[in-house]
């Protein structure tokens, strides 16, 4: 899985490397840690398991933190926030918003689309498969053209939080998250569907949701 986070960052500082040294450099052991802790906490998160996850994020901030970069540490918050964004947990990226002042236009744009009020200035900075996202024009059509599961869902609630997630958007993010098997993802898309269904009337199509729930919340 992935979403726009220190890997994209990181690659471009081994670009760097590769230019100054004329030879392919060994990858840092920070890279190396903090790319497998990355993984282990969105893995992690997104299926429910909070105490794995905060270790893991401890331990990717911690590696990220010995480049002494500000703008890989704003991304590492960034890359939390995202994740949190995913399964419809809409809190303020707090641990960003210490860093922004030092954070670059990049990130600074991120956090501003994480939040739902990225301006056309900022979407032209952001990934290319979030441009449309970003400026409303999107919809379930964009979000299908987004190849990475997670970017997909992140996208969806990014919708969600400008008021533009039509059901077509709501499906795709659920049908995603129950494709990857992310518990908690899945649990707050349901939630989502089964909230329009009741308010539109739609009482059969809300108990069909609130029975899926059900099966997704039983523990191993």
């Amino acid at each position: 899985m992935d979403c726009p986070s220190i890997r994209l960052v990181a690659a471009g500082l081994l670009a760097l490397l590769l230019v100054a040294c004329g030879s392919k450099p060994r990858q840092p052991d920070w890279l190396v840690n903090a790319d497998g802790a990355q993984d282990r906490f969105e893995r992690a998160y997104l299926s429910g398991d909070d105490r794995v996850a905060d270790v893991e994020f401890t331990r990717f901030r911690t590696e990220v933190s010995s480049t002494a970069q500000p703008g890989l540490l704003a991304r590492a918050e960034l890359t939390r926030c995202a994740v949190h964004i995913a399964s419809l947990d809409l809190a303020p990226c707090s641990g960003f918003e210490a860093l922004r002042a030092d954070a670059p236009d990049a990130e600074r744009a991120y956090a501003d689309f994480l939040a739902g009020h990225a301006s056309p200035e900022q979407a032209r900075l952001l990934p290319e498969e979030y441009r449309p996202i970003a400026t409303g024009e999107g919809g379930g059509a964009a979000l299908k053209k987004i190849k990475t599961p997670l970017s997909r869902v992140i996208a969806a609630a990014v919708l969600l939080r400008m008021e533009k997630a039509d059901p077509e958007v709501l499906q795709v993010a659920t049908d995603t998250a129950s494709e990857q098997g992310w518990r908690r993802a899945v649990l707050a898309w349901l939630g989502a569907q089964a909230m329009r269904a009741e308010k539109a009337g739609a009482t059969e199509e809300a108990a069909r949701l609130r029975r899926r729930m059900q099966v997704a919340a039983e523990q191993k």
